[in-house]
């Protein structure tokens, strides 16, 4: 069974404005991360994919129906989308419900699905709760369940943990990374650290182009050159930024912690700066802004 996405050439336009831009990329089973800053046509994609938007130009295919079978790829796909919002005076139970009905379950599998879905991201306990008094972090879950009512073969998330706290967080990413082990799950954000601790293949994009299409290991490898420590005071610091990217600091008393990329070399003897292995942030980093900084 054919269980991927692929986009050849694909682009989107906005009147003069190209949203998308000749995007080549192949999505497999598993956790995908699709990681950009605002405005890097992350959503566009997200919208595309979901047939909510139509393509400019390119050829997409989901696990081997053309993207243009509108109602094909809606049977096959759940979405999360950035601002999820239900009737604020329904129960969660009876907001499930209506989903259902909208996406053509039976009456009689209906409950057996949605207080399974329930139970899958903890909010079994809460099915009479009305969803206006949920907190964040629960109606970001109860997106998820909705999304999986018709057992979709790909799962779509876009900006998925964007205000949560630390701990709803991990369990949110706990939750994507379970429900992965059965279909596939591309998950668009901007926060690196989602993408770190769920992802292993990942694609960044920036204005509409595809900069980085590959795993972690190797958008890691990408940056292991040009990535520096150095301790240095306040005013020297200030002379650092005005030659190289900070992508890290930590203040300690009169002097500062950074962490920094570093192609041009000339100015590191005077630092007394070390070569240290790159995290993720930092290679993203690099690969974002590595044409702006020759």
């Amino acid at each position: 069974m054919d269980t991927k996405i692929v986009l050849e050439d694909v682009c989107k336009d906005y009147g003069n404005k190209r949203a998308l831009n000749h995007i080549d990329l192949t999505i497999e089973s598993g956790m995908f991360g699709l990681l950009g800053p605002n405005g890097a046509g992350k959503t566009t994609m997200m919208k595309v994919l979901t047939s909510l938007l139509p393509k400019t130009s390119g050829k997409i295919t989901m696990c081997g129906i053309p993207i243009e079978k509108s109602k094909e790829i809606r049977s096959m796909v759940g979405y999360l989308p950035q601002e999820f919002s239900m009737y604020g005076t329904m129960s969660v139970y009876e907001g499930m419900d209506y989903l259902a009905v909208l996406s053509g379950i039976q009456k009689g599998q209906r409950r057996e699905r949605i207080m399974e879905l329930l139970k899958k991201v903890n909010l079994d306990d809460c099915a009479k709760k009305k969803i206006k008094a949920l907190s964040g972090g629960m109606k970001r879950r109860m997106g998820i369940a909705q999304a999986l009512i018709h057992n979709p073969r790909v799962l779509i998330v876009d900006e998925p943990t964007a205000g949560l706290d630390p701990e709803e967080r991990v369990r949110f990413r706990n939750l994507l990374c379970e429900v992965a082990q059965e279909r596939i799950v591309l998950l668009s954000t901007h926060i690196v650290g989602d993408i770190e601790a769920t992802c292993e293949k990942i694609a960044i994009l920036k204005e509409g182009n595809l900069l980085y299409d590959g795993t972690v290991t190797q958008l890691l490898e990408g940056a292991r050159e040009v990535i520096f420590q150095a301790e240095v005071s306040r005013i020297e610091l200030e002379k650092v930024k005005s030659h190289y990217f900070v992508t890290g600091m930590v203040s300690q008393g009169q002097k500062v912690q950074i962490r920094f990329i570093a192609e041009d070399r000339q100015w590191l003897p005077f630092l007394n700066a070390e070569k240290c292995a790159p995290n993720v942030e930092d290679a993203y980093l690099y690969f974002i802004h590595k044409k702006e900084m020759r």
